[in-house]
C-alpha cells in the first residue's frame, strides 16, 4: 500500500449547510431508451423553491437533468448532467451547473421507481450532487466562489437536496 502524503487543506475538509432545495420535476423523469453509451434520461425542472440561513427564493421552470442509467452489482447507478436557475428573494439569479451519482440498491428500487408509492428512506439509497453556482449579484457574489456537495432524497414532487458548502 502506497502511503498517502499529508495535505493539511484537505484534513480540515469541513462544511457548513447552505440551504435546502425542493425541485419540482412535474411528469417524473422518462427515458430516451438504450443508446451504445447507456440508458438516457430526462427530467425537466418545473418549479421548486430553496431555503437557508443566508440564501433564500423559488426555484425558476425551465432546468433539468440529462442523467444515464447503468448497473452494478449492487444495483442500479446513474449520473447526473444538470442545470438550473434559482432566483433569490430580492430578484437575483443565479445559475447552477451539477455533476452527481446515484445508486438506488435492486431491493428499493421498484418502491424508488413508483411515483405513486411513498417516498422511500434515503438511507436505503444514495443520491449525491456537487454543485456550482453563478450569479452577477453584488450581494450573492461570494456563490462565484463555492462547490457545494449535495445529499439528495426523491420525493412525492420530485427530489429534495441538502446542499452544503465546502470550506
Amino acid at each position: 500500500m502506497t502511503e498517502q502524503p499529508e495535505n493539511p487543506a484537505i484534513q480540515g475538509l469541513r462544511s457548513r449547510f447552505l440551504c435546502t432545495a425542493e425541485f419540482e420535476v412535474a411528469g417524473g423523469v422518462f427515458s430516451i431508451g438504450q443508446s451504445p453509451f447507456g440508458e438516457q434520461r430526462i427530467g425537466y425542472v418545473t418549479g421548486g423553491r430553496f431555503f437557508g440561513p443566508r440564501l433564500a427564493g423559488r426555484i425558476l421552470p425551465g432546468g433539468g437533468n440529462w442523467s444515464r442509467a447503468g448497473r452494478i452489482a449492487t444495483g442500479a447507478v446513474g449520473t447526473f448532467d444538470a442545470r438550473s436557475v434559482w432566483q433569490a428573494d430580492d430578484g437575483a439569479l443565479i445559475h447552477l451547473t451539477y455533476p452527481g451519482r446515484t445508486l438506488i440498491p435492486d431491493d428499493v428500487r421498484a418502491e424508488f421507481a413508483d411515483p405513486a408509492a411513498p417516498p422511500v428512506d434515503p438511507a436505503r439509497y444514495y443520491l449525491r450532487i456537487a454543485p456550482t453556482f453563478e450569479t452577477a449579484s453584488p450581494e450573492l457574489a461570494w456563490l462565484n466562489a463555492v462547490l457545494a456537495v449535495g445529499v439528495g432524497e426523491r420525493t412525492d414532487f420530485g427530489v429534495r437536496h441538502q446542499l452544503y458548502e465546502v470550506l
